[in-house]
């Protein structure tokens, strides 16, 4: 465990920079965006009331009270939010290639570090999935942050107080980020975790075989991805409407174990016998 640990805060502090860059961008651009949306809707506001003497129910009959929707519908909100999953994304397969790729080989060092291989492999899996809760976390207080900041910006009469369910529903990825309950959290991380896993897998066939691996691991990906939804596959094909929901949640999430103990297993296999050093 000591180990793991020591690997997981090595692996953490070399994206650790990154981090902060994504991290300072989407404070920035969210803040930035909702003073300025907000400062343009009450400009609007003062030439529509004032300037071309429109009353104020004539006002927002037209363009609505001003709530947190409006930033969460702009690219000030949806730009930083984007960037940071690409980027995390992109990260899945560069945490693995720049160690094979870099300046001496850093993969070779890894390996032959005195403890179990497969350390290497989650303490990999759990940095990219750290850093995921960890950019939801931020997501989650600037909500509430730019929650108070609308009641700074824009008078009671001009605002729609949203609360947070909300908010979260008017952006429709967040209820796959930020699930509504502790089952929809477990199902959503848990799918990701697993599909991180396949994809470290993929890439660790990739480099066992490396031609010939392409193949096999895009071969790999598939058949996990049809074991996951085989029960989905099940129920609409061969036995529609013989299973209840609650039915269906079990066998996905049953599914969804054998992936990725499939994965783990594979990956660690693939590290202490394929892989030379």
């Amino acid at each position: 465990m000591i180990n793991f640990l020591k690997l997981l805060r090595f692996e953490l502090d070399r994206f650790f920079k990154l981090y902060i860059v994504l991290i300072v961008v989407t404070i920035v651009s969210q803040l930035a965006g909702l003073v300025i949306i907000s400062k343009l809707y009450m400009r609007r506001a003062r030439e529509e009331i004032v300037v071309n003497q429109n009353s104020m129910e004539s006002f927002l009959e037209t363009y609505g009270q001003f709530s947190l929707a409006n930033l969460t519908h702009s690219l000030w909100f949806v730009g930083p939010i984007a960037l940071c999953i690409v980027s995390l994304l992109i990260y899945v397969f560069f945490i693995w290639y720049r160690d094979w790729f870099g300046k001496n080989t850093f993969i070779y060092r890894l390996l032959m570090l005195p403890t179990e291989r497969l350390n290497v492999y989650l303490a990999k899996a759990m940095t990219i999935f750290t850093m995921v809760l960890g950019l939801v976390s931020l997501q989650i207080v600037l909500i509430y942050l730019e929650m108070n900041l609308v009641r700074l910006l824009v008078p009671r009469d001009f605002r729609l107080d949203l609360p947070i369910q909300e908010v979260i529903h008017s952006f429709d990825y967040f209820n796959i980020l930020i699930p509504n309950s502790f089952l929809g959290f477990l199902i959503s991380y848990g799918t990701g975790l697993m599909a991180l896993f396949v994809l470290f897998t993929a890439i660790l066939i990739e480099r066992s075989y490396r031609l010939k691996g392409v193949f096999i691991g895009g071969l790999y990906v598939t058949a996990s991805f049809l074991v996951f939804i085989s029960p989905l596959l099940l129920s609409e094909i061969f036995l529609p409407r013989f299973f209840y929901p609650t039915e269906m949640i079990l066998l996905e999430v049953f599914a969804g174990l054998i992936v990725m103990a499939g994965a783990i297993w594979l990956g660690h296999y693939l590290l202490n016998k394929k892989i030379r050093v």
